[in-house]
């Protein structure tokens, strides 16, 4: 008699509501003193350098670039992706200059040329004694 009333068997029981999705941030939102750092794939890391992927994994592997590997996966943290920017960046060099050509001195090697130097006698030849024999 105690308890919660008998029911019949032909009516479906309630289902359990599944939990509640966990929290996404919003990374337009999102502070930068959060907690937890912010680490990118090498896929999402390769989109915003604008870099192919496979060159961005291989300098990572010849550890040519800052990155992170979690076990055996590679991330990129924002502070490794500016040292990637920084190290790239070159300073502006002005105009480049023209190219000199050579002029042609005829079919005779210039006198300071390796062309003129003459061989100087092997001195370790030992001359004086023979080969037994």
């Amino acid at each position: 008699m105690f308890g919660s009333p008998p029911m019949p068997a032909n009516l479906p029981r309630a289902r359990r509501r599944p939990p509640p999705a966990a929290p996404t941030l919003d990374h337009r939102t999102a502070g930068h003193d959060e907690q937890e750092p912010q680490l990118y794939t090498p896929a999402e890391a390769a989109a915003r350098l604008r870099v192919p992927e496979s060159w961005l994994r291989r300098r990572a592997g010849r550890r040519q670039i800052p990155c992170t590997f979690l076990g055996k996966h590679l991330r990129f943290s924002p502070a490794d992706l500016a040292a990637i920017i920084a190290a790239g960046a070159q300073p502006p060099t002005g105009r480049r200059g023209t190219r000199r050509r050579r002029h042609p001195t005829g079919d005779l090697p210039h006198p300071d040329s390796h062309a003129s130097i003459t061989p100087a006698p092997d001195t370790n030849r030992a001359e004086t004694t023979p080969w037994p024999g």
